[in-house]
């Protein structure tokens, strides 16, 4: 039997199909979904939960002319194939493939870009205000996890839609998940009052009850008005009620048909309207269900038939468990370090924290502004505060960093997983802008430790220091060096050398973080050629150690800096900076920076894309090759 899902290149298609056909053609699009993350790996558990949500307003609504905005994106997969990109489906996450996200370049049925939680609310706030500002057609829909709305951006988005009153649909995808399961005073109201999944399995048990009995649509009815007049005061409805939004639900996430029926009606209200569905993360696909901690979330490279990983050659220890195992050594040996995430207990590592030091492992929900605030405070006390969220993530609390915790010079940890580039997750996901953000800020050290035992060396300096830390790793494995059993704290502002040229450098190579070991590589290489290079990995971006990075740049008197970060304003920016404070500039200092450019990366293999960039090996050794070179020519006075 032919796929219903090969016939649809766009909605107008879909709205072919009769409503008895949406249930198969959801089990269809689970299929390609499963298959796909199969392959590519991908955001299954929280893609498969919303199918029939993507379906029944895609149904419903008129697309592009009604705006969809998707809160996150995790949730777009079956939009990606309801809109025209159903033959490109499987290069999603892929090196020029489909983005793992919505993207309006993608598609103009992506009506905004998202990959950071709790914004569609907003966005979507923006759009029926433009709407109705420019005359233009059409509704507008924001479709949000409940996870989101441990965020207070959601909260302040619902806030002003509730007091302007304009026609404005929210759907609540609830599945009492964000990533990890959701925490929280709000989490656990939603999960105990009626929007359980408890208390969808009776109504659907008493509706199929009374349908068998005379009169049973008249009787439903009854029940339904019923259940309506005391709602609620019994659901999370009075929170929204009380926000200005007419509350419906909760309903069942998972059938089509009763969604399809609930929008079209919802559809000709007037004001602002919530819609509470009840879903399940990985719904359809047994080994994301059973998967207590995170239903499938962020698997990858699996066996469809029994959705174990798919073996693959040994590697060395990621970095992010490297960081939670050298945490959860030293919540170990002081009492007073608390582990602090924002949602991200299994992707940050915390998850070991939790289990062996369940009363100082905290998990704020995607909260991130108010982790940091809540680690300042903690800070004030005495304690020891490692707040470790993604660097991407980071950027949301850029005032509570500067405010709260570098003006009052507190000492708190921020151990920033995902520093640098992050391959599938692309634009929105990409550490690049960490040591721009955080190198101008006055009181806090930055530190880019370059391997597994400087890793471990930077938290030990950091809760050592008296006074805010932040230091960055990369996402993946490691190196695989020997473990150095206690961590000592390093000499705040102090590089090492880890080439030395003799007699006299040629060059200079001054690398932050893992580049410098690409840097060490390029240094053999031209070693083989006759260029000397000395190599110096800075382990501070902030302080930088001036003294050796300013007298290695006066004897070759030529430098290459080295990051996988933004340029603008990054490392590189930092030794330009101590080399004109030097007057070595006006002296003829001759400087290459290398890193990432003035433009969003996109999604892609993070090896291939370092060597595009010229931050691998080979580029750094054309680098150096090239300012070499010129030094050479100079000295022979050649132009």
């Amino acid at each position: 039997m032919a796929r219903l899902l090969d016939s649809i290149d766009s909605p107008a298609d879909l709205k072919r199909l009769s409503p008895d056909d949406l249930p198969r053609l959801c089990q269809e699009i689970r299929e390609e979904i499963i298959a796909t993350c199969a392959r590519n790996g991908g955001h299954l558990g929280a893609s498969l939960g919303a199918v029939e949500i993507n379906v029944a307003l895609h149904y419903v609504f008129e697309s592009p002319r009604d705006r969809l905005v998707w809160d996150v994106g995790h949730q777009a997969y079956a939009h990606k194939l309801l809109t025209g990109r159903r033959d490109r489906f499987r290069t999603i996450r892929t090196e020029g493939g489909l983005a793992g996200f919505p993207e309006r370049h993608e598609s103009e049925h992506d009506a905004f870009g998202v990959g950071h939680a709790s914004t569609a609310v907003s966005a979507g706030l923006g759009m029926v205000e433009g709407k109705r500002h420019l005359g233009a057609p059409g509704r507008v829909v924001a479709v949000v996890g409940d996870g989101a709305l441990t965020g207070g951006v959601a909260f302040e988005g619902l806030n002003q839609a509730g007091y302007l009153g304009r026609n404005f649909l929210v759907v609540l995808n609830d599945n009492e998940m964000s990533i990890s399961p959701n925490v929280g005073a709000l989490s656990e109201w939603f999960s105990k009052k009626f929007a359980s999944r408890t208390y969808n399995r009776w109504r659907r048990a008493v509706k199929d009850f009374l349908h068998q009995m005379p009169r049973g649509e008249q009787a439903i009815d009854l029940v339904r008005h019923g259940i309506n007049a005391t709602k609620a005061l019994i659901t999370p409805g009075i929170l929204f009620e009380g926000m200005g939004f007419q509350y419906v639900g909760p309903v069942d996430g998972h059938d089509v048909k009763e969604l399809v029926a609930s929008f079209a009606k919802l559809r000709e209200i007037d004001g602002p309207v919530l819609v509470h569905a009840i879903t399940t993360k990985g719904k359809g696909y047994h080994p994301a269900e059973s998967d207590k901690a995170t239903r499938g979330h962020g698997l990858s490279f699996f066996d469809v038939a029994t959705g174990k990983p798919i073996p693959k050659k040994a590697s060395p220890k990621a970095y992010t468990d490297l960081f939670a195992e050298a945490l959860c050594e030293q919540m170990e040996r002081d009492k007073r370090v608390v582990a602090i995430t924002a949602a991200m207990l299994e992707g940050t590592g915390l998850i070991k924290c939790q289990q062996l030091h369940p009363e100082r492992t905290y998990d704020v929900g995607i909260a991130e502004q108010h982790a940091v605030t809540f680690a300042a405070g903690l800070a004030c006390e005495g304690m020891r505060p490692v707040v470790a969220i993604y660097s991407t993530f980071l950027q949301r609390a850029y005032d509570q960093i500067i405010h709260d915790v570098a003006l009052q010079n507190l000492p708190v940890t921020f151990a920033l997983d995902r520093g640098g580039l992050v391959g599938a997750d692309g634009k929105t996901h990409q550490g690049a802008f960490d040591l721009c953000y955080l190198r101008c800020v006055p009181n806090l050290v930055v530190m880019a430790p370059s391997d597994e035992n400087e890793l471990r060396g930077s938290l030990a300096t950091a809760l050592h220091h008296d006074g805010p830390v932040a230091f960055r790793f990369p996402r993946g494995a490691s190196l695989g060096l020997a473990i150095e059993p206690v961590p000592q704290p390093f000499e705040v502002g102090k590089a090492r050398v880890l080439r030395r040229a003799s007699p006299r450098p040629q060059v200079v190579i001054v690398a932050a973080g893992p580049p410098a070991h690409a840097a060490l590589a390029a240094a053999d290489s031209l070693a083989a050629e006759g260029i000397e290079a000395t190599v110096v990995d800075a382990r501070f971006v902030k302080p930088l150690d001036e003294e050796t990075v300013c007298a290695l740049a006066s004897q070759a008197r030529r430098v290459v800096t080295v990051e996988e970060g933004a340029l603008a304003g990054g490392f590189g920016s930092a030794c330009l900076e101590a080399f004109e404070r030097r007057g070595l500039l006006e002296k003829g200092l001759k400087v290459r920076r290398l890193g990432l450019p003035d433009a969003f990366v996109t999604h892609g293999d993070a090896a291939r894309q370092r060597a595009e960039l010229g931050i691998d090996a080979a580029g750094i050794a054309a680098a150096a090759r090239e300012l070499a070179g010129a030094r050479e020519d100079g000295e022979r006075g050649v132009a």
